[in-house]
């Protein structure tokens, strides 16, 4: 039906109302609403001819107090109706409201997508037979209490529910509570939340300092795995990178817009990190949060887990963690129902996985499952090659953090560096710059400003231990030798003198003298 909206602003007085309706009346005009508010009445009535129209404004306005009347588009409630709405279907929470009786008044698309209800199913009916009976707005309705942020779990016929919901009772003037008003948050709005908030800075591939070929090769290969889906175990020893590499994978994945989430196997105890990996119900032992805690599985739902130390893992955990890959859910501890996850799995370790295997220590069903794509990270004496570039990034990185003008490093110190063994691979190295810069007072670091964590140094050809003397005599030859490799290695992978001067820290004539003091030429 179309209708005829009119605002009439007056002055205050008792019975304008009524002399309203005695004009409106007569002419047997329907009213299809009246809203009065401090000197305004908004009246809604059955739509009139022209000419009437105009008669009944004519009347109105000729009332003792009127001060105006005009036509409108919307009613202030449709107005404010209209608002409510366009809030409601723009907030990323669900939002549901019951009245006194339970029955749904407001359903908002948001709570649609996280129940999988539709508003026309769901308004009208009682809550506890729409959701169910153990929701703590069924509670809160009755003891007039509000709640914050409970994690609620609920399997219905349309599937399993995981949201958190804070609620709040509406009550009338007199505090009677006549309605419940309940926010919904999808828990994987949750955890994305969480990790927008608190994760860490992330490193890609273009952050690996490395100049051989032999981790060239390894990239390559993981910069292949990284497009897929495919359980990745890196392999190496301790000090290679193989967090660094796992987070490169994820930052190079599909998954990278969701948490990455890492996990040393090796850090906690065997109920610690049970309960941390598949999480914990309400009431499943003494001491554990009310409401129960989601595990890291459910944490890094979409995103990837990395798990080091892999081969730390009880057996009983080892047990656990197939089921998980094998099914795709994971079950709480002192839980009966299971949680669907999908989660990629990037495992390390510096162990002998195999040789656990045949002394009974690892699962061969969990080294087949995870062992889809092994990659191994070449220890740091297998790549001397790396040494010069990675010195120059340590002294660029600590540089800045103490006052003291570092000119770069001499060609003996840089000579010692590439013979020694390095047990603990790259972080030992940084170990040593930061040492050094902490040595040196200004300028360049020296071989007295290098102190190893190994008495003997390693043949970087043969890679067997000898005892080095650095005589003398020796010390010219070994400093040569270091400069050669080194500005050889720079002109190959920069190509120009200038862009190798940049890459060693050296200035442009620095390099053009020691070219010319061996013979050498930029390609």
């Amino acid at each position: 039906m179309e209708t005829l909206r009119l605002r009439i602003e007056f002055h205050d007085r008792v019975g304008i109302v009524y002399d309203v309706s005695q004009v409106v009346s007569p002419k047997n005009i329907n009213i299809v609403s009246l809203q009065v508010l401090p000197n305004h009445m908004f009246l809604e009535i059955e739509a009139l001819g022209q000419r009437e129209e105009l008669a009944l404004l004519g009347e109105l306005r000729s009332i003792a107090g009127v001060k105006q009347v005009e036509t409108i588009e919307v009613m202030p409630y449709e107005e404010r109706e209209r608002q409510l709405k366009a809030v409601l279907d723009s907030v990323s929470d669900g939002i549901i409201a019951v009245d006194h009786k339970r029955r749904i008044t407001v359903f908002n698309p948001a709570c649609e997508k996280i129940l999988l209800l539709s508003a026309e199913q769901a308004i009208g009916r009682d809550v506890a037979e729409v959701i169910s009976m153990d929701i703590p707005m069924i509670k809160s309705l009755e003891n007039g209490e509000g709640y914050d942020n409970k994690e609620i779990i609920i399997t219905t016929t349309r599937g399993r529910h995981h949201y958190l919901s804070t609620g709040r009772p509406v009550k009338d003037e007199s505090g009677r509570i006549i309605g419940m008003v309940s926010a919904l948050k999808d828990m994987n709005q949750v955890r994305d939340l969480v990790y927008s908030v608190t994760k860490p800075s992330m490193f890609t591939f273009e952050d690996i300092i490395y100049g051989s070929e032999v981790l060239e090769k390894v990239l390559m290969m993981a910069r292949r795995v990284a497009k897929s889906d495919s359980t990745v175990v890196i392999r190496g020893e301790s000090g290679t990178g193989k967090e660094l590499f796992a987070r490169a994978i994820h930052m190079e994945s599909m998954r990278r817009h969701k948490p990455f989430v890492p996990l040393n196997c090796a850090a906690l105890p065997d109920s610690l990190l049970e309960s941390e990996l598949f999480g914990y119900a309400d009431g499943a032992f003494t001491g554990a949060k009310k409401g129960g805690k989601q595990g890291l599985f459910e944490f890094a739902h979409e995103g990837t887990l990395f798990l080091d130390e892999i081969g730390e893992l009880s057996p009983h955990l080892q047990a656990k963690l197939l089921r998980v890959l094998q099914d795709g859910k994971v079950r709480r501890i002192g839980d009966r129902h299971e949680t669907p996850v999908n989660v990629r799995v990037i495992a390390a370790t510096n162990r002998n996985l195999e040789e656990m295997m045949l002394q009974g220590q690892f699962r061969e069903d969990l080294y087949y499952r995870l062992n889809v794509f092994p990659l191994r990270l070449p220890p740091l004496r297998e790549r001397p090659e790396d040494i010069p570039f990675l010195v120059q990034h340590f002294l660029k990185k600590y540089h800045s953090y103490q006052d003291k003008k570092i000119t770069g490093i001499s060609a003996g110190a840089l000579r010692m560096l590439t013979k020694n063994h390095w047990t603990g691979n790259v972080r030992e190295l940084e170990n040593v710059i930061e040492r050094a810069i902490n040595l040196v007072e200004n300028g360049e670091i020296r071989q007295e400003h290098i102190v190893l964590d190994e008495a003997r140094l390693v043949s970087s050809r043969t890679g067997r231990q000898m005892e080095e003397v650095l005589t003398a005599t020796s010390l010219k030859a070994t400093a040569a030798q270091a400069e050669l490799d080194v500005l050889q290695l720079a002109l190959k992978t920069y190509g120009t003198a200038r862009k190798a001067a940049k890459a060693l820290g050296v200035s442009h004539t620095t390099v053009i003298n020691k070219m010319k003091k061996f013979g050498l030429t930029a390609r």
